[in-house]
């Protein structure tokens, strides 16, 4: 298939630029992947489309406030860091633009608890940044750091949490499991007692989500990698709604990606942590999801090919016309979709 083949026009004003309050009030599109009907809901009534001895499995990664602006001891220069990957103690692979004023050597003071020196210029562009916290790091970036939002969002966002599901705990994302951002603590209990089981996966995104797919052929992109981890009781709840007949939803194309990694490379879900660049696009055969709920995702993004996979390509495209028409919210702060 051809990336074009995922286009679809998306008029700018429905790329939502806030949060909705309360997070559960978006609107839910329900999609059949076996017939392509489309229902209309809203996410605070998913109980109601969910079944006792179903699994949710949900990303419990936590993003990190990684977007730090800098001002260059010698020249006053303002350059922004945005942090990567941890490669050592307070060593870090960053983005840094405008990079001509950040090369090798140059020192940096971000506040008065943070200064930072430019290792290496690294083959592709990106920083080794070696930072001086006074403190624990992450306590400090936690104060100076903002979140780094999707380039599509221009709004200021006031609360940095709104950016966190609410039930997000291990700190290393660059980005949110935007899917997960709909739920509150209320509705999973009220999930759990209506007997669904709730299964947390880690997996840290990477900005690498954001990247666009350049080549035609889509079986030629390359796609980034990322950390994932699974537990014991993870497994456990997993296999034993596979084995006792229930249906194993992932919230996000994140929770997907892990569980479809483990399953590619180990040949069941098992207690693991490993890296995954696993590219999900149609023709790919499910080993282990058989729902899934996701926001609406950038036109010829992996993320909307992934979706393709899942629900059927038509199907697809049919519900994202739909929610067009019907003026869903798009993207990040935006509506979500039940596949089953």
């Amino acid at each position: 298939m051809k990336t074009s083949d995922f286009f679809y026009n998306l008029p700018p004003e429905l790329i939502a630029q806030t949060p909705i309050e309360p997070r559960n009030t978006s609107r839910l599109l329900s999609l059949d992947k076996n017939t392509g009907e489309v229902k209309h809901t809203t996410f605070d009534k998913l109980s109601c489309l969910l079944k006792s001895g179903d699994c949710l499995v949900l990303n419990n990664t936590r993003v990190l406030p990684a977007r730090l602006f800098g001002t260059r001891d010698d020249t006053g220069a303002v350059v922004e860091f945005v942090l990567l990957k941890q490669k050592g103690v307070n060593l870090w692979e960053c983005l840094a633009g405008p990079g001509k004023k950040a090369k090798a050597g140059y020192n940096f003071t971000f506040s008065p608890e943070l200064k930072a020196t430019v290792r290496e210029v690294l083959p592709d562009g990106n920083r080794m940044v070696e930072f001086f916290p006074d403190g624990e790091f992450f306590s400090v970036i936690d104060k100076v750091g903002q979140m780094p939002l999707p380039p599509y969002i221009k709004e200021k966002l006031n609360d940095k949490e709104r950016y966190q599901t609410v039930y997000s705990k291990e700190l290393g994302s660059a980005a949110a499991p935007t899917a997960g951002l709909h739920f509150t603590n209320e509705m999973l209990d009220e999930l759990k007692q209506n007997g669904v089981k709730i299964a947390y996966v880690t997996l840290h995104v990477g900005l690498g989500t954001f990247r666009p797919v350049k080549v035609e052929d889509i079986r030629e992109h390359k796609m980034h990698s990322e950390h994932y981890v699974i537990t014991q009781e993870t497994a456990d709840i997993i296999n034993q709604t596979k084995q006792n007949g229930g249906r194993v939803i992932c919230v996000g194309t994140t929770s997907c990606r892990t569980i479809e990694s483990a399953m590619k490379t180990f040949g069941e879900i098992k207690e693991c942590s490993d890296d995954t660049s696993i590219f999900i696009y149609p023709g790919y055969v499910f080993q282990c999801m058989d729902g899934l709920i996701t926001n609406f995702h950038l036109p010829e993004s992996t993320l909307i090919m992934l979706v393709s996979a899942f629900a059927g390509y038509e199907n697809t495209m049919k519900a994202y016309k739909t929610a067009v028409e019907e003026k869903y919210r798009f993207f990040s702060f935006g509506d979500a979709m039940l596949i089953l």
